[in-house]
């Protein structure tokens, strides 16, 4: 039946018992198409119905749906004209593995950071309510979503508006990545998991006799509405629905089309399970949340190879709580993703999960620093983006001792640029008070760590996504010296000033050109002094680095020779001015110029056989 639904208005035309079968089809087969490109799985094989019953009740694209995060949209994309193209998920020219405007007219707003879908929900809801356009906008929001500020901000903003076609839905799963924490997570559960709740839920049957079915569903439904948490969300203004079962079609269907008759903002709570469908998913939703290619009759094996540098995060983390007592760890809700996992079980009172509340996280290290502890705060660097303002005034300005590990600083790959961490080193050089590293490899990145540690104030680690070089590392908890960079290749004529994961495709380039390569180590301060001497010893000079070119190390550099009043030749290589797509994270460097042939290529380009000469324009 699937091979049959190119678009929603195929679906449309289903029967209502066509519908299970159709999702236990759907189901297999975001299995099947996962374990063969790897992506998001547990998310997805718990929204199966949902997206079935959304389309099926809705008249899509007209009406706009709004995927929030949108890690759960395989079944959308499959459903949405884009099945045949579920092979191609994530690799380079393939479909994203979150929505995107430019690729489906069912895309409706491009998401991949959470929390973000009630303001864009609302924002089309009053455009057509503006433009006289009789159409809905739903927003699917997860409750670990629901942690962020910007959802209640959004909320707060949708409640007084009253004659709007919105319905936010609270997809209930119990989990964002990592297990959910804080006090609305724990209410809900408690009210959804406690006897209270189960035998207020059947008082009405208990109490009635059998034949009075339809007195004692209305029973039921009055003593649920009174311990359920509708009061919350009817203060904001909304009409409250729910919870009901979101892998029931015959409870989600009539009430959507019921919510869909309904003006004024809607909330509707469903629950769902992650990994339905797959007992190896449902069991483990964390682990399955994004593999890479796998067995689906075997599940996932444990992959042997080279250390990550998020491990090597970890393994530091332990180690230096273990030396240092006023060590804690912040992480805004990615515990796993950030290799925290030992340090909270070694460590449970020093370990604090904020939820998905990046700006909370910021500005609660700065409050723990203040107090004399030492924060590390743990995240990934396209995340770090959204704290930004807490990072300048609530922690730099003050100059708190906070650390910063920025994970996935650079190109990720497959996550493509919502998750891209091209932008760090731009946005933390010019802050004041801010110490910015690059690690280079393995080992590196624990020294950096702990330098920044050790440093009185704030200081930034920026690392990629995994695995390292396979250089050995040192379990001594060392130090480097906070602005010195390091030759590491002589050469002639060329310089080359490499950052953080440049270095080694750097001496690659430098030993086809004999060219000088040094590791520059730090972004901010930068070691001037190398900088000056190196433009005196060479012809020309070459800066190379993973993040973008405008405001980044190469500037840097161009700054201090500005300043230095030093002319010099210089090249700046990094990626360029556009948002670069997923794919595989070495096709992507070396489509931006940044392997070792690329960097080489680049340099002969510009200066010939290594003599220098300056490119005019006409």
């Amino acid at each position: 039946m699937l091979n049959t639904i190119n678009s929603p208005a195929d679906l449309r035309q289903l029967s209502r018992l066509q519908l299970k079968p159709l999702a236990a089809e759907l189901r297999a087969f975001v299995l099947d198409s996962v374990s063969k490109t790897g992506g998001h799985l547990s998310s997805n094989l718990g929204t199966v119905e949902l997206t079935i019953a959304l389309h099926y009740v809705f008249n899509t694209p007209e009406d706009r749906i709004v995927w929030d995060v949108g890690h759960q949209t395989y079944p959308h994309k499959i459903l949405t004209g884009r099945r045949d193209q579920m092979g191609t998920l994530r690799q380079l020219n393939g479909i994203s593995g979150f929505p995107r405007r430019a690729e489906s007219e069912y895309d409706t707003f491009g998401t991949a950071h959470s929390s973000t879908s009630i303001s864009a929900a609302l924002g089309m809801a009053l455009a057509a309510k503006t433009k006289g356009e009789n159409r809905h906008a739903i927003a699917v929001i997860g409750d670990g979503a629901m942690t962020a500020g910007m959802a209640f901000e959004a909320l707060n903003n949708a409640g007084i508006c009253e004659d709007v076609n919105l319905l936010v839905i609270l997809n209930d799963n119990d989990m964002s990545i990592s297990p959910p924490v804080g006090a609305l997570n724990r209410y809900l559960a408690r009210l959804m998991s406690g006897q209270f709740y189960a035998k207020a839920k059947n008082v009405g049957k208990s109490m009635l006799p059998a034949p009075v079915l339809e007195l004692a569903k209305r029973f039921e439904e009055h003593a649920k509405g009174m311990i359920v948490p509708a009061t919350m969300f009817e203060e904001f203004g909304f009409n409250y629905i729910g919870p009901i079962d979101g892998h029931d079609l015959d409870s989600l269907i009539p009430t959507l089309q019921n919510l869909k008759n309904l003006k004024g903002p809607q909330f509707l709570h469903v629950v769902t399970k992650k990994g339905q469908g797959y007992k190896l998913a449902e069991a483990d939703p964390v682990l399955y949340h994004g593999p890479g290619k796998f067995n689906p009759a075997e599940g996932i094996k444990p992959a042997a190879g080279k250390l990550t540098y998020t491990q090597v995060f970890g393994d530091w983390l332990c180690d230096m709580a273990a030396q240092d007592k006023t060590l804690v760890g912040v992480t805004p809700a990615m515990r796993e993703g950030s290799g925290m996992v030992q340090f909270e079980q070694k460590f449970p009172e020093r370990y604090y999960d904020v939820g998905i509340a990046e700006q909370h996280a910021v500005t609660f290290a700065g409050g723990l620093a203040c107090e004399g502890l030492k924060p590390v705060v743990a995240i990934y660097s396209t995340f770090l983006q959204r704290g930004y303002d807490q990072l300048i005034h609530d922690v730099a300005l003050q100059n708190l001792d906070v650390t910063f590990a920025l994970d996935r600083a650079g190109l990720v790959g497959a996550d493509g640029a919502t998750h891209a961490g091209n932008y760090d080193m731009a946005f933390l050089r010019c802050i004041p008070n801010m110490v910015v590293m690059a690690a280079s490899d393995e080992n590196e990145c624990r020294q950096m760590l702990t330098t920044a540690f050790e440093y009185k104030g704030p200081a930034a680690v920026r690392y990629p996504r995994g695995a390292g070089t396979g250089v050995a590392v040192d379990k001594a908890l060392t130090t480097i010296p906070v602005g010195k960079g390091e030759v590491r290749r002589e050469g002639k004529g060329i310089a080359i000033l490499a950052f953080g994961t440049m270095v080694a495709p750097a001496l690659a380039a430098g030993e086809k050109l004999n060219a000088t390569v040094a590791n520059m180590r730090f972004i901010k301060p930068l070691d001037i002094e190398l900088v000056k001497q190196l433009a005196a010893s060479h012809d020309a000079l070459v800066t190379v680095e993973e993040g973008c070119i405008m405001g980044g190390a190469g500037s840097a550099v161009s700054e201090a020779l500005a300043a230095a009043g030093i002319v010099k030749p210089i090249l700046h290589l990094g990626l360029p001015d556009r948002f670069i797509d997923h794919g595989d994270a070495g096709q992507l460097l070396a489509s931006c110029g940044l392997d070792a042939a690329g960097i080489a290529a680049s340099v002969v380009q510009r200066f010939g056989d290594g003599q220098p000469r300056l490119v005019v324009n006409n």
